[in-house]
């Protein structure tokens, strides 16, 4: 896992440019109380990177004055952030949507018995990995008894109304590929979860997104250690779709990692590739107050062809 990645270039990924900011996507930190295979963050219980206070009212002031509709928060583990309820309650007052890239597995630590029920009272949308319906799946990926947890905390969030037909409680599910493939179609993917969770659990859920894994960081490192990575690169760029440009999550989308700085996603954030604007080789959210974005060019190198190959793949699933 400590192998070398190969260094991603930037000469064949078309050029695009931004369109109209509609999404703030929040890294809270990498501490998380998991570490799994496929992570791009590296996320671990043993990671110290954690947003202040200070940090965390300068995103709210950012949310204030921009044209953002959803606060984006992910991790790590956000919840394990002393901020993160504060910054839930704070954003949900100026009428922004929040969404909570939650693990599921965190509603079971303790210390957040009442986590749950703190996401329903603030009509927080969930949306939560679960790469497979088949414990042993989860638990090779994710770590071991991860998949009961999941199982867990899904009845306890349907039991508050999460996922349930016609509620306004939001519950997505995220399947990532267990190895070095694209994700099967999203659609019937999403029958086959909605039917086994049901069968086997009772379970229900919104919507389910398909995400292809970034060759980055852990997952990469895990390609190279098994002499894999150049054979996953060949088969992103060789499923490109240019129709595919236009929808990617970058285009409506910046990221802020936990010191307040600004990337075009998350993956170039975790690559320390940062938002270019006005010339500065790095970009504070403060910098970019009452700023329009629009037309801005966005950072690409090849690691983006894991956003356009296929059917697509953003932070909300499937592009096509």
């Amino acid at each position: 896992m400590h192998d070398t990645l190969p260094l991603l270039e930037n000469t064949s990924f078309p050029a695009i440019a931004r369109g109209r900011l509609t999404i703030l996507q929040v890294n809270l930190g990498y501490l998380c109380n998991q570490q799994c295979l496929h992570c791009h963050v590296n996320a671990s219980p043993k990671r110290k990177e954690i947003m202040d206070r200070q940090t965390a009212e300068q995103i709210l002031d950012y949310l204030k004055h921009s044209s953002v509709t959803i606060l984006d928060l992910t991790g790590g583990a956000p919840e394990l952030n002393p901020q993160f309820r504060w910054l839930v309650e704070s954003a949900r007052k100026l009428g922004a949507n929040v969404n909570d890239r939650c693990n599921l597995t965190i509603l079971e630590e303790p210390g957040q018995e009442d986590l749950a029920q703190f996401l329903a009272d603030h009509q927080v949308e969930i949306t939560a990995s679960l790469p497979c319906y088949l414990e042993e799946n989860v638990d090779s990926q994710r770590g071991k008894s991860v998949f009961a947890n999941s199982i867990n905390a899904l009845q306890k969030l349907n039991r508050l109304g999460y996922g349930l037909q016609d509620s306004s409680l939001k519950l997505n599910l995220v399947y990532n590929p267990v190895g070095p493939y694209l994700p099967p179609s999203q659609q019937p993917l999403e029958a086959e979860y909605k039917k086994q969770l049901y069968e086997r659990y009772g379970i229900h859920f919104t919507r389910l997104y398909t995400i292809a894994n970034m060759p980055i960081q852990r997952f990469g490192s895990t390609l190279v250690s098994k002499g894999e990575f150049t054979k996953y690169m060949t088969l992103l760029t060789d499923a490109h779709k240019d129709s595919n440009l236009d929808s990617v999550m970058c285009r409506s989308l910046i990221s802020v990692d936990w010191q307040g700085y600004v990337y075009d996603c998350d993956f170039n954030q975790m690559l320390k590739l940062p938002l270019l604007f006005g010339g500065k080789p790095k970009i504070h959210i403060t910098e970019l107050m009452n700023q329009n974005l629009e037309g801005n060019p966005i950072v690409v190198m090849d690691h983006c062809y894991g956003c356009t190959a296929g059917q697509g793949s953003s932070c909300g699933g499937a592009l096509l």
